[in-house]
Formats: C-alpha cells, sequence, structure tokens
C-alpha cells in the first residue's frame, strides 16, 4: 500500500483581482504534492474558494449582481489561472457547494450539544476586509493590526465558541511539537502575542448579513467563517457527508499552507475546533512570508506586472513557476520585481539549462547523427559529475520534505551548472577533430546526456513543461515516478536525440522593461476607468515572427472525435477520443462553453499531432485541437472544408 500525503492551501477569498501573490502558496502545493506522486505517495491535493461573508454580499450589491452569480464569475476565472498554471489539484472545494454546507451545519450543531458553543451578546472592533474581531487592547493605533485598515464597533447577539477553554492545550502543542507550526518565527509569535496573553472566546456567528450557513437551530443566525471555512479541510474529504472514505483515507493533513497573515486561524483557531470534534490534529501548518515589492504588498501601481495570465502568456508558464518557487526564500517576505523576473529566465532558465540542453543535442546531431553513443572511454573527470549526479535525489528529497523548495531547486541548478563546465573541461570540440578520439567524445555527450535526464526528472514536479520537454528530447517517454529514474547510466546508448531548440528565448532586458511598464499601465488604466476606448478594442497581442522551419515542425493532422465526454473538475475542458487513421488519443480542450459533447461526435478537427503531452486536472492531453473565435467571444472549431481522411497530413 502507498504511503499517503494530504495537503491543503487555504482556501481562496474571490473578492477582487486574482493577483501574482494569489499563486505562490498554489504553485508551492502544486510542487510538493508532484513530487511525492512521483515519490509514489498516493496525494491528495485541495484547493478552493471561501465564498461566504458581508464583504462578498457587499461587493455583489454594489455591482447590483446575484451574490452566487458574482462568486461564480471570480471563482471561473480563478480555475483558469490553475489550469493555466497546470496546478493539479485533486479537489476543488467551494463553500457554497451543498455537501460542504449541510456539514457545516451539522458540525455546528455536534459542538452546540457539547456546550462548546453558547449563545451571548458580543461587542467588538470588526474588520470587514479581513472578516476578523479584534479587542481594543488587540488594535494597533485604533485600527486592524493585520491589514492596517479601519475598524469598526459592533454589537450584535451572537453564538460563541470557548476558545478559552483548550488554551493550555495549545500552549502544550506549539511549544512542545515544534513540528505543528512552522516556521519557528510563527510559534514564537502564536505563543507571545496570542497564547500567553490570553484567549477569549470566539463569535461564531453573525446577523448583520444573510450570505452564508444558517444556523440550524436558530435561522436569524449565520455560521460564521471560523467553522464555515477552516472546517472544508475535512468536509471535502466527506466528514460528516455520505461517503467519508476519503476522510477515513487521508486525515490528519500532512501539509496545511498558507501566508503569515492567516497563520493564527490555523494555528490556534482551527486546532482548537478539532480538539473539540475528537478529531486529531494536522501534521504541519506552514506560514510562508508574502510575496512584495520593496516593503509593500505586491503593487502593479509601482510599474510590476502582476496578472499571472500576461507574465505566463509572454514569458511562458514555467518562468512563472520557477521565480516564485527559486527566488523567494521559504518563510520569510520575497520581492518580485519586472527585473529580478527577466534576470532569473535569462540567467538559469535561458543561459544555464537552456544552454546545456541545446549544445549537448546539437553535439550528438553534429558528431553522431543524433544517435546517443554507449560510452566506451572513460577518464577520472567523469567520477565527480557523475557521483554529483548519483547523490542528487536524496539531496532534493531531503530538502522538499523540509520545505526548502528554493535550496531543492539550487541543488539542480548546481548538477546544471556542473555539466556547462564539464563541457568547457573536456571540449568535444576538439575531440571531434580526430575519429580516434570518437570514443572519448561519445562518453562524454553520453554523461551530458544523462545528467540532462536526471535534471529533467527532478524538475517534473517544479516546471513540468520544462521537465517533460527536456525528457523528449532527449529520446525519454513520460516519466512518472522517480523510482528507477534517477540514477546515473539508465541510457543504453542508441537512443535519438533531437537538436533542440531553445528553451527559453534570451530576453534583452532594458528594452522588456520598458515594454513590461507600458503594459503595467495600460493594465492600471484599465482598473481605474481610464482609456474607455482601449477597454472596448483591446490590443491584440502581437506574436514574434517564425522561421519557415519553425513553422515546418508542426504535424497539422486531420482528426475525427470519436467521443466525448466533461472533465468533472473543470467548467471549461472537455476530455475528447480523436481518430487519426489507425490511432487513437485522447486531446483536452477548453472549448465546453461553445460545444456540447453531443455536438462534437463525429465532427472533424485539426490537430497538432506533435505537440508534447501535457496534463489538464489530472487528463493527459495528447494534442491540440485548432479553434478560433468569433466577435463575440465564441470558441469555433477549425475544420476542413469538405471532409478528408482521417490521419491526412494537414500542408
Amino acid at each position: 500500500m502507498n504511503p499517503k500525503f494530504y495537503i491543503t492551501t487555504p482556501i481562496y477569498y474571490p473578492s477582487g483581482k486574482w493577483h501574482l501573490g494569489t499563486c505562490y502558496t498554489t504553485v508551492v502545493c502544486d510542487a510538493l504534492a508532484r513530487f511525492k506522486r512521483m515519490q509514489g505517495y498516493d496525494v491528495f491535493y485541495l484547493t478552493g474558494t471561501d465564498e461566504h461573508g458581508q464583504k462578498i454580499e457587499k461587493a455583489a450589491l454594489s455591482q447590483g449582481v446575484d451574490v452566487k452569480e458574482y462568486v461564480d464569475k471570480q471563482v471561473d476565472s480563478l480555475k483558469k489561472i490553475w489550469d493555466l498554471l497546470g496546478i493539479s489539484y485533486d479537489k476543488f472545494i467551494r463553500t457554497t457547494d451543498d455537501y460542504h454546507e449541510k456539514a457545516v451545519r451539522k458540525i455546528f450543531k455536534i459542538l452546540y450539544d457539547k456546550g462548546d458553543i453558547y449563545k451571548s451578546e458580543y461587542e467588538g472592533w470588526y474588520c470587514t476586509p479581513c472578516e476578523s474581531f479584534w479587542t481594543k487592547t488587540q488594535l494597533v493605533d485604533g485600527k486592524c493590526p493585520d491589514c492596517g485598515r479601519e475598524v469598526e464597533l459592533t454589537k450584535e447577539s451572537s453564538y460563541f465558541f470557548r476558545l478559552s477553554k483548550y488554551q493550555d492545550r495549545l500552549i502544550d502543542l506549539i511549544e512542545n511539537n515544534p513540528e505543528f507550526l512552522q516556521p519557528k518565527s510563527r510559534r514564537k509569535e502564536m505563543i507571545n502575542n496570542f497564547l500567553k496573553v490570553g484567549l477569549q472566546d470566539l463569535a461564531v456567528s453573525r446577523t448583520s448579513f444573510k450570505w452564508g450557513v444558517k444556523v440550524p437551530f436558530d435561522e436569524e443566525h449565520i455560521i460564521y467563517v471560523w467553522i464555515d471555512a477552516l472546517t472544508n479541510y475535512i468536509t471535502a474529504l466527506g466528514y460528516m457527508g455520505d461517503d467519508d472514505s476519503l476522510f477515513k483515507k487521508f486525515w490528519p493533513a500532512d501539509v496545511h499552507m498558507m501566508g503569515k497573515e492567516i497563520i493564527r486561524f490555523h494555528s490556534i483557531i482551527w486546532p482548537a475546533l478539532l480538539m473539540a470534534l475528537d478529531i486529531p490534529l494536522p501534521k504541519k501548518v506552514y506560514g510562508h512570508g508574502w510575496l512584495l515589492f520593496g516593503n509593500d504588498k505586491i503593487s502593479k501601481s509601482k510599474g510590476n506586472i502582476i496578472d499571472p495570465v500576461i507574465l505566463s502568456n509572454r514569458y511562458k508558464v514555467d518562468s512563472v513557476r520557477y521565480y516564485l518557487l527559486r527566488e523567494i526564500p521559504f518563510g520569510q517576505d520575497g520581492a518580485f520585481t519586472n527585473y529580478a523576473f527577466l534576470s532569473r529566465i535569462n540567467a538559469d532558465l535561458c543561459n544555464s539549462l537552456g544552454n546545456l540542453l541545446s549544445r549537448s543535442t546539437a553535439m550528438v546531431n553534429q558528431y553522431f547523427d543524433g544517435i546517443l553513443p554507449q560510452p566506451s572511454i572513460e577518464e577520472d573527470i567523469d567520477k565527480e559529475l557523475k557521483d554529483m549526479a548519483n547523490a542528487l535525489y536524496e539531496k532534493v528529497v531531503d530538502l522538499n520534505d523540509n520545505l526548502l523548495i528554493p535550496e531543492a531547486l539550487s541543488e539542480i541548478w548546481n548538477l546544471i551548472n556542473r555539466a556547462n563546465k564539464y563541457i568547457d573541461e573536456t571540449t568535444p570540440w576538439i575531440l571531434a577533430r580526430d575519429k580516434q578520439n570518437y570514443g572519448r567524445l561519445g562518453a562524454v555527450l553520453y554523461n551530458l546526456i544523462e545528467c540532462l535526464r536526471i535534471a529533467g526528472t527532478l524538475l517534473l514536479p517544479y516546471l513540468p513543461q520544462t521537465g517533460s520537454r527536456i525528457l523528449q528530447d532527449i529520446g525519454i517517454g513520460e516519466v512518472k515516478t522517480f523510482e528507477g529514474n534517477t540514477k546515473f547510466g539508465l541510457l543504453k546508448g542508441g537512443e535519438r536525440i533531437i537538436k533542440s531548440q531553445p528553451l527559453f528565448p534570451r530576453i534583452n532586458i532594458d528594452k522588456e522593461l520598458v515594454e513590461m511598464d507600458k503594459i503595467a499601465e495600460q493594465e492600471l488604466a484599465k482598473e481605474n476607468g481610464i482609456n474607455g476606448a482601449q477597454k472596448e478594442e483591446p490590443e491584440k497581442e502581437v506574436k514574434p515572427v517564425i522561421q519557415y522551419e519553425d513553422f515546418a515542425k508542426l504535424d497539422l493532422r486531420v482528426g475525427e472525435v470519436t467521443a466525448c465526454e466533461k472533465i468533472k473538475r473543470s467548467q471549461k475542458l472537455l476530455k475528447l477520443t480523436v481518430k487519426m487513421g489507425e490511432e487513437q488519443r485522447t486531446i483536452v480542450s477548453g472549448i465546453a462553453s461553445s460545444y456540447a459533447c453531443e455536438d462534437l461526435v463525429g465532427k472533424q478537427v485539426i490537430v497538432v499531432a506533435n505537440l508534447a503531452p501535457i496534463k489538464f486536472c489530472g487528463v493527459e492531453s495528447q494534442g491540440m485541437i485548432l479553434c478560433g473565435e468569433d466577435e463575440s467571444g465564441n470558441i469555433v472549431i477549425i475544420k476542413p472544408e469538405s471532409l478528408l481522411p482521417s490521419g491526412s497530413l494537414v500542408r
């Protein structure tokens, strides 16, 4: 039986535009989940949205739309970002899901029947943006201690959770179990600033708004966020539902990951609720730092592009993932700047990794007609490189297990940089001048390709598209597990090596910074309602000019859709079975908004047949169908003017 691993992000609050900071936790958790899957773990990765509360109700009313319609639109945009970034979550929970609301009512009743919830009157200072109550002594200069914004004195009848009852148990938990709350600075903060100051009972219902889950025995009250939102981690697994098999299988959670601003809720309130319910506590709660510009939370007004869609489309998805995973010291605040982002792309992705792949594969093609030779003549200099490659997996595992993601990537790049240095030391271009040196030349190139194979394999959890591309170019098929794939010497020679094209184009940073400033200004103007004409007719994206040789690499074929089904975790994706001659493929396409499955079966489509496989919502797509978009934004499938034999080449 495989070991289990359950990891969660916080559920996101759909009350504004999603930005790069929103993506940080989710990308980190995705990398951890992918890594564990490749280690052989049975993984459950949960994310979702927290959709109730006064702030959302007010936002919807201010726009004159139904509250559910408001959150549906924002949730859809968030899911599109997760699809773009390749987030491999196993479940996306919404607190408006019927099963969750039913479970929340049951949980509230259990706590009430046990005496851990009671009714009284609450008077305190309330921060609407944070949805947090504070005592006067907790305020900082009369404002919310978390966000620094104005608070209002609130007095209303409320149900309370006996949080104070669990104070001593919580102190013992955090002081004597250092693995529970990390990093260390968060433990000190919770102990000194909250627990030893003295916990007060917690208001867990409201009567001042209606958008939420009603208290089952007192429908004038709405169950507040602490019980509604926090319990998602167990209701998503079926706790208090019709089928609790996932709860029995995966709970307790291995890692709750979140930003430091909500660590108090997860390290004090959440474990107290679990104690009251007699449920085991999660193994680890980790509060990472913020993504900052200078000393401020990330801001487009400072000239930064913070839209993950713009960054991903302009510079590739894996560039965004790499920056978030590599640049920010995990557990601390990290700064995003356009310059730092572009510099990382050039230095690490283009120069170090990209050059190693292009130089190594080019030399195999130039000197051995694209066929990887078997090593025959080894020298002492090879041993250092091999030993480094063989030791890499264990180092990365240890760092990954300790949530040291930037350090894990740094170790992978140590091998990449050492392989680049190895090229300079062995001078294969000089060896190639004499046919008598081809035995040694073959060994050098074999060693380089093996280093690329190991690095590419270990990059799969962090940079899925890049890792897959590397392995494809060196003749390796899909790799799903680390087992048997991280030791030097797996390749036997004879593999067909593709002369690789650049992984990441080199960027002229000075020119690109000017362009990024323009984009940031345009985006800020749109949000501020400036330049209405531009809003109505957005500037079309200008694609870079490509050469005929680049276009000739596309293998376009006529396919016929033989089956179609919806992908449960996505509102826009369809899983198509496409026949091309004697071959059948699974292709995932984001056309559900414009096509029903029954309309697609039997339809001819144009397929990009040599596109590297990629997973969407856990389904591997083995190609792409070509589509256009009409003036109304409807997706239109591109098809032959008249029927052609399935599998026909499109010229």
